[in-house]
């Protein structure tokens, strides 16, 4: 048995905690913040719940295959509903379309949109289909380590859609920028823009179109507590309030932290705090990646997140409504490009009170929006106010309702905040984008290369971005700390 210390809670961490005491460890997770969940904790005021990170509950299927790996199910720790629309995307002044919870309603969606859609759409998403299956059952499941990993029988022949972009293939099959742009937008959960990102991610299609978008009863935050539940249950002890300072090291091996000025001693350290700050943690001698290394890094964006109390029931959106209304290739060259605040930025509104009604008091709703902007941008009240306006007015303008009038109250969250709360590298909200030269092998490591026994999990190394792919760096630290035995 070892002692093994995990920092952070978010996803990552839970997973790998929980896997780690399966396997009879002794696991203490410390936590800087006063609650667990890392990026997806809650924000509650005034009878309204807000999830603070991650909203979208994509790729059940992962999910079931985390809990069933402890003998669990996902209804053991909370209750799913799949969400009719999956989302609403707004184009014009009360103009949208909606996404089904079916192929068949999605097919229809895009005949509506342009007569004879379907018909590349069918063929696209079952390529799609062929990826996730290769993705999901294997090469997310691989630990980063050689490049040889990338080579299955299965991915010599998709060679070429690693070298070529989402972007390019979606071109090639659609030419409404409407539909293009709906099947581009789940690529913006990898981090990268579409033009950057190998057409291989287009499995994310299918994990949209083809396993559908859940909502998880009382929000994300439940998918956050069934964890920290099921960790409890393995013998994983947390402590909250509990600043990591350093991560001791001797004679290049790991050999505990220090929290809140007390030494803590153990056989192996994981971090599953932001892999840049994990680091500095560490004597300069023992860190692998330079400032200069994280500089030319592409960084997923930030993010300009208003949690806002409405007093009335709102129309005509759904549960998740995307706003496209303005140009969505000049919003990623502000974010990608040349990194600076939107002229007109893409925002994204989540209103789950409209599904879930312990979300907000009776006949009000809960309103979460995001802009995406670059990490590292100056972020100011006057800045957040002014956008928050944008965004209500156009809010307004594109769904025909009067909003403002209506607000209880709005709060906010951006760059200073992601720095501030999770130590993130230059506030960025996701991690680190999976474009071809960030993929796979070619991420940092798992594995300390400088220091024994000491690890790393989380949205900056293997898989990459997302709430599965952190699952899945959970479970592919655990089994580098403590290997499957084969019968």
């Amino acid at each position: 048995m070892k002692k093994i210390i995990v920092v952070g809670s978010g996803f990552s961490s839970l997973s790998v905690a929980s896997y780690l005491a399966q396997a009879g460890n002794q696991v203490e997770v410390f936590e800087k913040n006063d609650s667990p969940g890392g990026r997806a904790r809650q924000f509650k005021k005034d009878g309204f719940t807000f999830d603070i990170g991650p909203s979208w509950y994509w790729m059940p299927d992962v999910f079931d295959s985390y809990f069933g790996d402890f003998g669990k199910k996902v209804s053991d720790y909370y209750q799913l509903e799949k969400l009719d629309p999956g989302y609403e995307v707004y184009f014009d002044n009360q103009s949208s379309i909606k996404i089904g919870d079916s192929l068949e309603k999605i097919y229809a969606a895009f005949e509506e949109e342009e007569k004879g859609s379907s018909v590349p759409l069918k063929r696209f998403i079952k390529k799609a289909a062929d990826n996730y299956d290769i993705a999901i059952k294997d090469l997310v499941y691989r630990p980063g380590i050689s490049p040889l990993e990338l080579v299955t029988p299965a991915t010599i022949k998709k060679i070429g859609y690693f070298l070529s972009t989402i972007k390019r293939e979606v071109l090639k099959e659609f030419n409404n920028p409407r539909l293009a742009q709906i099947l581009q937008f789940p690529v913006l959960f990898l981090g990268a823009k579409p033009s950057q990102t190998p057409a291989f991610y287009n499995f994310m299609n299918f994990a949209d179109f083809g396993l559908g978008t859940w909502h998880p009863d009382k929000g994300m935050y439940s998918v956050v507590e069934g964890m920290v539940k099921l960790a409890k249950e393995l013998g994983v002890q947390f402590h909250l309030n509990a600043t990591v300072e350093e991560i001791l090291v001797e004679n290049k091996q790991a050999v505990g932290i220090r929290s809140n000025g007390k030494v803590h001693q153990a056989d192996v350290v994981i971090s599953g705090a932001d892999y840049h700050h994990s680091e500095s943690l560490l004597q300069p001698q023992y860190r692998a990646y330079s400032e200069a290394y994280w500089d030319k890094k592409t960084f997923a964006p930030s993010s300009l997140l208003f949690f806002v109390g409405i007093d009335k029931k709102v129309k005509n959106v759904s549960h998740h409504t995307l706003f496209f209304d303005v140009d969505f290739d000049a919003h990623a060259a502000d974010i990608y490009d040349h990194p600076k605040w939107p002229k007109e930025p893409l925002f994204y509104a989540n209103f789950p009170s409209i599904t879930d009604a312990s979300m907000a008091p009776a006949g009000k709703e809960a309103c979460f929006l995001l802009i995406p902007i670059a990490p590292g941008l100056e972020d100011t009240p006057e800045l957040r106010e002014k956008y928050f306006n944008i965004v209500i007015d156009r809010l307004e303008e594109l769904t025909d309702q009067k909003i403002r009038e209506h607000i209880a109250f709005h709060e906010s969250f951006c760059v200073n905040d992601f720095v501030e709360e999770y130590n993130s590298y230059k506030g960025n909200a996701y991690g680190m984008a999976n474009t071809l030269l960030q993929t796979a092998f070619l991420r940092p490591k798992l594995k300390s290369k400088k220091v024994e026994n000491l690890y790393f999990t989380g949205q900056l190394t293997v898989p990459g971005p997302g709430v599965p792919p952190s699952l899945i760096s959970g479970k592919l630290v655990a089994s580098l700390v403590c290997p499957p035995t084969t019968k």
